[in-house]
Parts: structure tokens; sequence; C-alpha cells
């Protein structure tokens, strides 16, 4: 199947990086190389990008897009919370501008054998990187009862998710669930039936809270934002595309926490905490998809963009 992506918010996200001909980036998930290919066509030989992402068709169909930029593009197949590190084994010590677009792509979607989606009946995996040995499979067969639930209620945020759990266990002690048609018919039937046709397919906050566990998506994103921003050059944008509330909120509370880190009591004249802006937010409400985004690709629809620049001068609060 040809690796094919629609880039979400593209014009967007390439005017808010500010590319400079001569600067260094970084797009810590390549992808299919959408956002990345526009990036490298507007860098001279004096300016270089670097491109990460785990799953190996990605870098497959990347290196072909980016094949006419090779002379100014570095592909690394790692997971983005080691960008800094491998970055830095390279001997790069900033960059002006990082990309991260969160979520699956379309392709890992459509990619029925790759068991993302409630679409097709196919092996559960729903591994970004066929690498490592937890799948999606292990977590519905092998978990706890308690361990799934707690899944779904905060990663799906699904009112159902205690029942959902329940029948996962019900149903997996008669035999393995082995595939997403099987977990799909579970959930259904977890699911009162005059719910079941109300916010799309009830299935749709299970997958997603298995595949969120599965690739341990927002703890990748907890614990790599404030490394980005730290390795960013002075005006250096960092520009983060979430597609779920989960994500935004994350990246929205990291961003307002890194320019405004101070933790004095409010009625203190001034700071004595010691701790200092490290930038500025730029976009006080997220950025959107417009109209004829939306129309174009209706996979767009839940996608926010927030973009954080650091400091020229570290801020002396």
């Amino acid at each position: 199947m040809e690796f094919k992506h629609t880039s979400v918010l593209l014009n967007e996200v390439i005017d808010n990086l500010n590319i400079k001909p001569d600067g260094i980036y970084l797009d810590g998930t390549l992808g299919g190389a959408g956002h990345s290919s526009h990036i490298a066509e507007k860098l001279t030989a004096g300016g270089h990008l670097y491109g990460i992402d785990q799953d190996e068709d990605a870098i497959k169909a990347a290196t072909m897009r980016l094949e006419p930029f090779k002379d100014r593009v570095t592909i690394i197949r790692d997971n983005y919370e080691n960008a800094v590190a491998r970055l830095k084994e390279l001997g790069v010590t900033g960059v002006d501008g990082i990309l991260i677009d969160l979520g699956v792509s379309s392709y890992q979607l459509d990619a029925a054998d790759r068991g993302f989606s409630y679409k097709y009946d196919a092996p559960l995996d729903m591994r970004m990187d066929r690498r490592q040995t937890l799948s999606a499979k292990e977590i519905i067969n092998e978990w706890p009862e308690s361990e799934i639930y707690h899944i779904i209620r905060d990663y799906g945020e699904d009112k159902f998710a205690r029942n959902i759990a329940k029948h996962i266990c019900i149903e997996r002690q008669k035999k393995e669930i082995e595939t997403t048609g099987e977990l799909d018919r579970i959930v259904h039937e977890s699911i009162p039936a005059k719910m079941r046709t109300k916010g799309g397919n009830p299935s749709k906050r299970t997958f997603q809270a298995i595949r969120i566990a599965c690739n341990r998506e927002l703890d990748v994103l907890q614990n790599s934002l404030d490394g980005m921003i730290d390795f960013l050059n002075p005006g250096g944008r960092f520009c983060v595309i979430t597609f779920h509330s989960l994500e935004d909120r994350i990246t929205k509370v990291n961003f307002k926490n890194n320019e405004n880190p101070c933790t004095c009591p409010p009625e203190f004249p001034v700071c004595v905490c010691g701790k200092k802006s490290k930038g500025k937010v730029i976009t006080r409400k997220p950025i959107l998809p417009s109209q004829e985004e939306l129309d174009n690709n209706t996979r767009s629809a839940s996608a926010k963009l927030r973009v954080f620049e650091k400091a020229v001068t570290v801020d002396e609060k």
C-alpha cells in the first residue's frame, strides 16, 4: 500500500516556523514528509532538516519524497522523545524550529494490517514502531480489567469505559481476542443500543485509548516538550499539532508554564523563586483548520496548532 497522508495545517505550520534559509530544523514526526518537504525546499545549502519517525513505512516514503533535498536532510528512525539526544550525538547544539504532528497518520489508519482501525477486521496490533514487543493484543488479553478501564476512561474519555473493560475481560476468558473486528463487536455489545447511533462509531474512543497506551503517546509528549524547548535556538519556534483534548491540554499547560514558570504566591510583590521564562506563547488560542481544509480533508476536523517561541534573551524576572 502506498504511503499517503494529507498534511494538516500545512500553510499555518510553514508560516509559524519562520523558516530561515540557513536554519536548522527538526520534524519529530516525519511521516510521509508532507510538512518536511515544504520546509526543505525553503532551505539553502547552509540549512538542514532532521526528520525523525519510528514507523519503517514512513521512513521509506519520506526518504523517497525528500530525495531532491538529500544534501540538506538527515532522516533518523526513532521516537521523537529521543530526538534531542540523537541530534546531539550528531553534533547539533540547537535548532531554529521544531514540528511535532501528533496522533496516527492516515496511512496507518488505512493500512488494514496495522490494526489501528475498527473499519477493517485485522490482527490487533496498533504499534507505530513494529520493533516494539507490546501490542494492542497483549493489552487487551493480558492487562488487568482495572487498568483497561482506566485506559478507556482516561485516554478515550468514554463514559461506558467500565462496562467495556468488563466485557473485554469476560470475552477473553472464552477465547483470546485476536482481531480488531472482535474488539469492535465487544465494544458495540457493551454500550446500550440507543447510544450506539450517537457520535459516530462507539469503538472510536476505545481504539484511540488502546493505541495511546500501546505507544505511550501522552507520556512521550509530556516527557519531550521541555527538552525540545530547551533545544531551540534563541527566537526559534516550536509548532505542535494535536488531535484530541488530552494532547492539547498537555501542550497548552506546558507552553504556559514555560512562558511563566514563576511559582511564587500571587501576593508576593516580587518573584523570589528564581525561575525564568524561556519564551512566549504565540498562539493564545490554537490555530484551527480553515473551512477549505475541512472541506478537503475531514480528518483535519480535530486538529489544533499551538506555537511557542524561544526567548532571544532569557527573562530575568
